[in-house]
């Protein structure tokens, strides 16, 4: 089976030390990216780790799609203990930092231990360097990246980087890459922030050699080139209209489901304000919006569409200019613009202020910095809905994507189960509902094509390839490029499903945390149908005898 080739480089930050490990064993079982990652956050994160804790770790892992040339793999994975879902959390970010990580040499880098000073951390192919930044206290994204260019010659897309967010603790601060691509959902960048790092480079020329079937590769570059798909000019606000007309887009904190501006925060809103084309690393797909706004002098990338929600419609915000505001303020403070955005919506409902921009602005930099109110919202919504006498619109600590569960009820099972929690990459059932591939109404016999797409996530997400890249990467092509046929992906996929579970479980997780907001059909019953095809307990455990093999596998 293909997988990705290199050492796992690790960095105690507590005494500033390296060692690196071959986990030829690892990747061989698990591809890469987040399989990999999944692997060895199990084995080596005590199961009672404090998020905060020095004791936790972050892994930083490429794929052996990263050592190619292909279309659709400019990506890179992170996983830890959340400090958000208190939970075993993977999320990934594209860009064009996966080329410099492969040439430093390694398949994984893995962070552990708390510094007592702040610190940028060089990796290269021939070593890493430590360097004291404590003048970068409290800088944005774009002002490290400006520090690292001058001292050191380094781009945006060298460095995995933490605004004032992830120094502050915000809970779902995330890790940026490239300035305005971001590692999403979890608060790993709270994570960094409690380990004192404020940022990691990564360059070099030793890309170990991986190779794969010209003809595949080709396939897809060409389709990804010659494609006429509305993405290319909207990305993913090219759904807006479509999905708040046909099934649901959350609108003032959950409580109504379509918002009647739609029109005006929405792809034609977006593309009206993108000035050039963007792309990842070496894809041709070019998917990504940059954006300008020439009379507030305002440029950022974005917003896609879990943004226009988040800050738009759920905020009851109807000028795009002031979400692509919102967007950027979360990017170069590095926080997750959905929960950032359904924390600001949640305040807004307790204090009646939807519409209030100004107010919304105002709030994400007072979460940034977690001053005044924004010290309570940079808990998230899980902690601070009681405080702020409103629904809690989260499963397992994370706030809820635009995709909704009370009109995609495949896709309000996948929240409910998934070990994430309510994120919608998990599974995206929510495509095949749109699509009327099938029915959105109601959950049962749902189970088995939920777990299907969970176990192709994950090998996605190991690979490591793009979501995007779902229309034109067929399973014939996986099976070639991969060297394995199709079963046997979903089967390591499956591996790592049950990694993530067992780590939860471990943690006190089971069918209690599998629970969402609002009733759906036959849902109880469909979560049971889920576990007994998952083989796991009735509890929502998995059985020390099916994770024991993998869990003590020899590296």
């Amino acid at each position: 089976m293909l997988h990705a080739r290199g050492v796992l480089l690790t960095i105690d930050v507590s005494d500033r030390s390296t060692s690196t490990t071959n986990i030829e064993g690892v990747l061989s079982q698990f591809i890469g990216g987040r399989g990999a990652a999944t692997k060895l956050a199990h084995d080596r994160i005590p199961f009672d780790a404090d998020p905060f804790g020095p004791e936790n770790r972050v892994y930083i892992s490429a794929g052996p799609l990263q050592q190619t040339q292909m279309s659709f793999t400019g990506r890179m994975n992170m996983t830890g203990l959340s400090p958000l879902t208190d939970g075993l959390l993977s999320t990934n970010a594209g860009g064009y930092l996966s080329r410099n990580f492969v040439g430093s040499g390694h398949s994984v880098v893995e962070i552990t231990g708390q510094s007592d000073e702040l610190l940028a951390i060089h990796v290269t192919d021939e070593g890493v360097e430590f360097e004291e930044v404590s003048d970068l206290a409290q800088a944005t994204v774009p002002e490290v990246t400006d520090a690292m260019n001058k001292r050191h010659e380094l781009e945006s897309e060298n460095l995995v980087t933490i605004g004032p967010a992830g120094e502050n603790l915000v809970r779902f601060a995330c890790p940026m890459t490239y300035d305005s691509r971001a590692f999403g959902r979890g608060g790993l960048g709270a994570v960094l922030g409690s380990k004192n790092v404020k940022t990691v480079s990564f360059r070099g020329d030793s890309e170990p050699s991986v190779e794969i079937d010209e003809d595949v590769q080709s396939e897809l570059h060409r389709e990804a080139a010659t494609t006429d798909d509305m993405m290319k000019r909207q990305g993913t606000t090219s759904g807006t209209e479509f999905i708040n007309d046909n099934f649901s887009l959350p609108t003032r904190y959950f409580s109504e489901q379509s918002f009647e501006h739609v029109e005006a925060i929405g792809g034609d809103a977006v593309e009206e304000k993108k000035y050039k084309k963007a792309a990842c690393s070496v894809c041709a797909f070019a998917c990504k919006l940059p954006t300008k706004d020439e009379e507030r002098g305002l440029v950022t990338e974005g917003p896609e569409f879990e943004t226009v929600f988040s800050f738009g419609s759920n905020c009851g915000i109807d000028d795009v200019v002031d979400v692509m505001q919102s967007n950027e303020l979360c990017d170069i403070y590095g926080m997750d613009t959905i929960s950032c955005g359904n924390s600001v919506a949640a305040y807004l409902a307790a204090h009646d202020e939807f519409g209030n921009a100004e107010r919304v602005h105002e709030l994400v930099e007072k979460i940034a910095y977690r001053e005044d109110e924004g010290d309570m919202l940079a808990e998230g919504v899980n902690r601070s809905h009681d405080e702020l006498d409103v629904k809690n619109f989260t499963v397992k600590g994370m706030e809820f994507a635009a995709h909704d569960g009370r009109a995609l009820h495949g896709q309000g099972l996948s929240y409910a189960v998934a070990n994430r929690g309510a994120d919608h990459m998990y599974s995206t059932m929510l495509s095949l509902e749109y699509d009327g591939k099938i029915n959105p109404d109601g959950t049962a016999g749902k189970a088995e094509v939920l777990i299907e797409q969970e176990n192709h996530h994950a090998i996605r997400d190991s690979g490591i390839f793009c979501a995007f890249s779902g229309d034109y990467f067929t399973e014939e092509q996986k099976e070639i490029l991969f060297e394995a046929d199709y079963e046997s992906l979903l089967e390591v996929g499956s591996r790592i499903i049950e990694l993530e579970r067992h780590f939860n479980n471990q943690r006190g997780m089971d069918a209690e945390d599998d629970r969402i907001p609002y009733d759906l059909p036959d849902l109880e019953e469909s979560i049971q149908e889920y576990y007994e095809l998952r083989g796991w307990n009735d509890d929502g455990t998995v059985p020390e005898s099916d994770v024991s093999d993998v869990a003590t596998a020899n590296d």
